[in-house]
């Protein structure tokens, strides 16, 4: 088999390939067996029909169309592989010749791809970022301490009209036209919290128990998403949530502390904690937009078009909708960032081990909210187990330049970031549970992602 790549430009390749009829034979038998698995000759058993039968009756073309289709992936793969491109996204292919049924002869095909482009990387070492400062004051503790009290507080019924933060009780219809799309009754709901139609929470406040009142909102879900309806909403009960007073006794209620003097203390060290750790989350966002500042990176507008297209159907959009622009810049971004570490991380040499790999499908199974088991079941069904280990490898060659890089806040302290995020007892106890799940990923040496065209999540 012959091989030649042509450079189109920084970011898509062409490929054409040659192979002798002697190496398409192999594929050849394969279809002859093939069609003679689907086919029913009279005298011989299904399976079992000669060769010469089927080109008698069926034609050697088809023969060779099977052999073709069936062997066209393996020759692409093995003109990648001798040509040294990398594949971003598949290969728009177009076979140019194919063996005549009579004399034989070459198959030849042309396959056009984006590819990962070749850029020169910036300085690794020593690159200077800068946070925020940690700020830890009263008004952070008091936040903290107010979420403590809600938890513990109790509802009261009140008999006066709703106001924001008020819990109410409420049957809520949808109608458009003269057609009922939806009705629940008891439903409650807290005023201000936005979590259900829009609109709502500007028609509540000032409604007493009993009072009705109706505004127009387009659905948020069902059928008939986003259509305009009339709403009707009638107020059950109003309630509001009772706090417990900040005193020692509450302190000894909802902490391990005596006094609320040594609760406060706490909450004030969970703040500062906090806001360190958002500190390494700031120092590593800084880091990847000054290396991405220090590098100039060409992208393939056809998997940014094909990126663009797909999230503007997910959202019930036209393509051509000006939130198009929007989603094409952070396209662009997120994948100018894979690109950089993914050549970092080949720079680097970095290596996923499994431990590393299920401790991040750890933290994405608690993202999506579901059972750590379930979701890597899921995942290594969907076949994305690849893609997640490019994940992690990326994530790792960031920090490998994090801890070289010079980390200082505004008020210029050196910033120490290597004990920001321990993994807690909790999750490791979890990652023991579910290291018994087989996970078809050894640990390697991370060359490239099976899905290239993935973006990252960083």
């Amino acid at each position: 088999m012959k091989s030649a790549v042509e450079t189109l430009n920084p970011t898509r390749v062409k490929l054409t390939v040659e192979v002798p009829f002697d190496e398409l034979k192999p594929s050849m038998d394969a279809a002859y067996k093939n069609i003679a698995s689907q086919v029913t000759v009279p005298g011989f058993r299904k399976g079992k029909v000669p060769p010469r039968i089927i080109d008698q009756r069926f034609g050697r073309g088809a023969v060779i169309e099977d052999a073709v289709n069936n062997a066209l992936p393996g020759f692409y793969a093995k003109a990648v592989e001798e040509t040294e491109v990398r594949p971003l996204g598949q290969p728009e292919v177009d076979v140019t010749a194919v063996p005549d049924p009579v004399s034989g002869g070459d198959l030849a095909f042309t396959a056009e791809v984006d590819v990962r482009p070749e850029f020169e990387l910036p300085a690794l070492d020593g690159v200077e970022v800068v946070v925020d400062d940690v700020k830890v004051g009263d008004e952070q503790v008091a936040e903290r301490l107010e979420t403590l009290r809600e938890r513990f507080g109790s509802l009261v019924t009140v008999e006066r009209p709703a106001a924001d933060g008020d819990f109410l009780s409420i049957d809520i219809a949808a109608t458009i036209g003269d057609e009922e799309i939806d009705s629940v009754k008891g439903v409650s709901y807290r005023v201000g919290s936005g979590e259900m139609l829009a609109g709502m929470d500007e028609v509540l406040p000032g409604l007493s128990a009993g009072e009705t009142t109706t505004f127009d909102s387009p659905l948020a879900g069902g059928d008939r998403a986003g259509e305009e309806a009339h709403v009707t909403v009638t107020v059950q009960s109003v309630k509001e949530r009772e706090l417990p007073e900040a005193d020692d006794e509450f302190a000894q209620m909802a902490s391990e502390f005596d006094t609320i003097d040594e609760l406060r203390a706490s909450l004030s060290e969970q703040a500062e904690q906090e806001a360190k750790y958002q500190q390494g989350i700031q120092a590593r966002e800084k880091l990847l937009e000054k290396l991405l500042e220090g590098v100039e990176i060409p992208v393939p507008d056809g998997i940014i078009a094909a990126e663009v297209k797909q999230h503007l159907e997910q959202e019930g959009k036209e393509e051509g909708d000006p939130h198009g622009e929007e989603v094409e810049v952070e396209a662009r971004k997120a994948f100018k960032a894979q690109l950089l570490l993914d050549a970092i991380a080949e720079k680097e040499e970095v290596q996923v081990g499994q431990q590393e790999l299920i401790e991040y499908l750890l933290a994405s199974a608690q993202q999506y909210r579901m059972e750590p088991n379930e979701f890597i079941k899921a995942v290594d069904e969907a076949g994305q187990v690849p893609s997640m280990v490019a994940e992690v490898g990326r994530r790792k060659a960031l920090a490998q330049v994090l801890e070289r890089a010079s980390v200082k806040d505004e008020s210029g302290n050196e910033v120490d970031l290597s004990a920001l995020f321990p993994a807690s007892a909790e999750e490791e106890e979890v990652v023991e549970e579910i290291e018994a799940v087989e996970v078809e990923q050894d640990a390697e040496p991370r060359k490239s992602s099976s899905d290239p065209t993935a973006l990252p999540t960083l």
